[in-house]
C-alpha cells in the first residue's frame, strides 16, 4: 500500500520501503510545490540516492553544481555528498527516488511532517531528528 506524506511544500508517495524490500532499497515518488526546496543541505552517511525526472525541472544542488533534472534524466548522490533540492518554476514537479540501501523508510517523514506541521519548526529539534535518520545536515555556503 502507498503512503503521501506532506512535509511543506514537498509531498512523498513511498511505492516501497526497507520494510517491503527487507533492507534493500527505498523507492518513492516526489512531488515538489512551486518555488519550494529542501530546507537543509545534507549528505547521507549509509546510502546512494538516484532521483529519476518525471514531469517539469527540478534542480538537484549536488556537490555546488547545480543540476536541473527533466523528465527522463537522472542525477546519482553518492552517499557523503552534500545536496539539497528546489523547485524554481511555477508549477509542480515530480521526480522518483530510489535509495540504497533501503534504511531511511517512510518513518523520518512522517516525523519531518509533525515537526513542521504547527507553523515554525524547531531546528534543534529537525537537526536531532535528521541524524537520528543518518542525514547529516550541513549549513548553506
Amino acid at each position: 500500500m502507498s503512503e503521501t506524506i506532506r512535509v511543506g511544500g514537498l509531498e512523498v508517495r513511498f511505492l516501497q520501503s526497507k520494510e517491503d524490500t527487507g533492507g534493500s532499497l527505498d523507492v518513492f515518488e516526489m512531488t515538489v510545490q512551486p518555488n519550494a526546496r529542501m530546507p537543509v543541505p545534507h549528505y547521507h552517511e549509509s546510502w546512494d540516492e538516484v532521483a529519476y525526472g518525471l514531469t517539469g525541472a527540478t534542480t538537484f544542488r549536488v556537490a555546488h553544481q547545480d543540476i536541473v533534472l527533466r523528465p527522463g534524466q537522472s542525477v546519482f548522490i553518492k552517499r557523503g555528498v552534500v545536496h539539497g533540492f528546489r523547485n524554481d518554476t511555477q508549477e509542480a514537479t515530480t521526480c522518483l527516488g530510489i535509495l540504497t540501501p533501503g534504511v531511511l523508510g517512510p518513518a523520518y517523514f512522517r516525523e519531518m511532517a509533525a515537526l513542521t506541521s504547527g507553523g515554525a519548526p524547531d531546528p534543534v529539534r529537525m537537526k536531532e531528528t535528521m541524524l537520528r535518520y543518518g542525514l547529516v545536515p550541513v549549513p548553506p555556503t
